[in-house]
């Protein structure tokens, strides 16, 4: 008897849940991933002649309940149009009743295998700037995220960020015109739904509590999520997110293992504490303000969240203005030189 790979059973597995697209204007291409409760496909827009990414309901998880939430997570990036969050094409339903939506097929890498060409601080800390924004645009449409973390983020080939996955997001405020069909969560209903995070059907994270379901990843959750107090969520949850985010790439580790004080500068360190708080009330209060302060940074001003004693400011100066100083520091030691030659 010859025994199957482990890659010829994943491929065999693959093929046997193909979708059927008969009755689509889409032609199946290739498997590309497979996520808490959807499939992504590569496939060809027969119509518009481009590659597309279809996200279809997984058959092994498929429920009405999490048809409905593939429709609220298209339907919430449809209102979400901004270059850093991918845009949805189409949604649907295929013959065998499965959900699914058609969006912009996004050739790139994820950021935590992004970091490895990425050295320069400065650098890392413009391609977070462009994740803030688009938080911030999201959090402008009353959406949170509620799932940030590298593994959500892309980065294209010509520099271009795109925060991915909004499978968990939630309004920040009900919807009266279309509640029925959003299904925006309330304690009530998340208590009765367990959701897994995207990266496996199953998940440690996914638990009931008594106040809702825990939903997100590990390290990157602000404690009210993890705690599943879900009524307490709003923009500064994200923003706990992002912190962690943000140490990830300047520490190259998981929040989890990393400590703000061990290797980075005090304002950087300032600032992912500050964003990070267990308080929400002593975050800062929302992703715009984050970014406003890792930008002052950038620029060598003082931020918000380390108040610089002298020596600080004075450092600060000399970082900014470092070639001016380092020529008037060479004409005084050549001017003193000078003088203690001729004074022999």
């Amino acid at each position: 008897m010859n025994w199957l790979s482990d890659d010829a059973l994943r491929r065999l597995r693959s093929a046997a849940g193909s979708p059927d697209l008969s009755g689509t204007r889409y032609r199946l291409l290739e498997f590309v991933a497979r996520g808490g409760m959807g499939v992504v496909y590569l496939a060809e827009d027969s119509v518009l002649r481009r590659r597309v990414a279809l996200k279809i309901l997984d058959p092994v998880a498929s429920s009405p309940g999490l048809a409905a939430r593939l429709l609220r997570e298209a339907r919430i990036l449809a209102r979400l149009e901004h270059p850093g969050i991918v845009p949805v094409h189409d949604v649907g339903t295929l013959a065998d009743g499965r959900v699914f939506y058609a969006m912009k097929f996004v050739e790139g890498r994820r950021l935590d295998h992004h970091l490895q060409q990425i050295h320069s601080v400065p650098e890392r800390l413009r391609l977070y700037g462009k994740i803030c924004e688009a938080v911030a645009f999201a959090h402008a449409r009353g959406i949170l995220h509620r799932d940030l973390k590298p593994e959500n983020v892309m980065v294209g080939p010509f520099g271009e960020v795109l925060v991915m996955d909004w499978g968990l997001a939630k309004f920040l405020h009900r919807q009266p015109e279309d509640a029925a069909t959003l299904l925006d969560e309330s304690p009530a209903q998340t208590a009765n739904d367990t959701v897994a995070t995207p990266a496996a059907h199953t998940s440690d994270s996914s638990v009931h509590t008594a106040h809702g379901s825990i939903l997100g990843t590990p390290g990157y959750m602000p404690p009210e999520q993890a705690r599943g107090d879900l009524h307490l969520l709003d923009q500064r949850s994200d923003v706990f997110a992002l912190g962690a985010l943000l140490l990830y790439l300047l520490t190259g580790n998981p929040p989890s293992t990393s400590s703000p004080q061990a290797t980075l500068s005090r304002p950087l360190a300032a600032i992912c504490r500050k964003a990070m708080a267990a308080d929400p009330a002593s975050r800062y209060p929302s992703a715009s303000d984050l970014a406003a302060d890792v930008a002052r940074f950038l620029d060598s001003e003082p931020v918000s969240a380390y108040p610089e004693g002298l020596f600080g400011k004075a450092g600060r100066f000399i970082s900014r203005h470092r070639i001016a100083f380092l020529l008037v520091l060479t004409f005084l030691v050549v001017r003193v030189l000078l003088l203690l030659v001729f004074r022999r």
